[in-house]
């Protein structure tokens, strides 16, 4: 007890108490910058939003492309910040952070050589982000593997597909990127009709029916322009194929496609066009011997 009083003793009170209190300022000071770096960046993705909108981009791109920057701008700021105010209070608690420099870049180097995946991921994120060549809420392609972004930062890559299942792919890795909802979208269709059937006719109905969503109060605004008809693109077995595109939205195309569909569907119902199913017809040739059926009474018809 007596060892324990005569070390309370020679702490100096004054100075541990100014320390704590320049401790909590330093703490104080870099939680206000912070929230002013949360605010500016606030700012500034309200800024981008507004000239890309009058640069002529769609309002759902712009706000995809700001809110990407500023979340990676956040992460970055919030890092340094703390990194600042963790050096600070050392130094402030009497702990020499030249030394801690200088290791922190050796180790640094060590890590470099022997962490090259996490450096690949790191330059590649950045690179891919700084080139802008996928945002949050984009829907793309990633090795093969089909998504939508729903985060990004400079390591990782993380998607949801369909069924609800997360793909967390390393940027290192990304070899092969599409982007389906980048600028504007599109619908792509192959429609099969029969053989006999007029295609100019075909074509026809389905600017028809294009021009009908169009109108629609719904679907209308979410198309940039009318179908596109290609034409006749291929013969098949069973149809004459007509190959057509419907530009729209970023990321609606799918919504628009499908009701399209829909409604075509009823007009070649209500214009009597026939969609055919898969058959084949046995052609014998010319030369083949006729083939007789004789039938009797009470029992089958058989081939004579």
């Amino acid at each position: 007890m007596e060892v324990l009083e005569r070390a309370f003793d020679k702490i100096d009170w004054d100075q541990v108490w100014t320390a704590l209190w320049h401790i909590v300022l330093i703490l104080l000071v870099a939680w206000i910058a912070m929230q002013a770096a949360k605010f500016a960046l606030g700012r500034l993705e309200s800024v981008l939003i507004r000239r890309g909108e009058a640069a002529g981009e769609v309002p759902t791109e712009s706000r995809k492309r700001a809110e990407t920057l500023a979340r990676l701008l956040e992460q970055g700021v919030l890092i340094l910040l703390w990194v600042m105010a963790v050096l600070v209070i050392l130094l402030e608690i009497g702990v020499e952070i030249a030394p801690l420099i200088a290791g922190a870049g050796v180790v640094g180097l060590a890590v470099g050589f022997g962490a090259q995946n996490l450096v690949k991921d790191v330059i590649s994120g950045f690179f891919m982000i700084l080139e802008n060549q996928i945002r949050v809420g984009d829907v793309v392609v990633v090795n093969g593997t089909g998504g939508l972004v729903e985060m990004i930062n400079f390591r990782t890559l993380m998607l949801r597909d369909l069924s609800g299942t997360v793909h967390i792919i390393p940027n290192g890795s990304i070899e092969t990127l599409a982007n389906m909802t980048y600028v504007w979208s599109a619908y792509v269709l192959d429609v099969g009709v029969a053989y006999k059937e007029n295609t100019d006719r075909v074509v026809e109905i389905m600017r028809a029916v294009s021009a009908e969503l169009r109108r629609d109060e719904r679907f209308g605004p979410n198309m940039l322009e009318d179908i596109e008809v290609f034409g006749v693109d291929k013969f098949d077995d069973s149809a004459v194929v007509i190959k057509a595109r419907i530009k729209t939205l970023p990321i609606k195309q799918w919504e628009v496609g499908r009701e399209y569909r829909r409604r075509l569907k009823q007009a070649f119902d209500r214009e009597g066009i026939e969609i055919p199913f898969p058959h084949r017809s046995i052609y014998f040739g010319e030369a083949s011997k006729p083939i007789l059926a004789e039938v009797r009474a009470g029992q089958p018809a058989a081939n004579a």
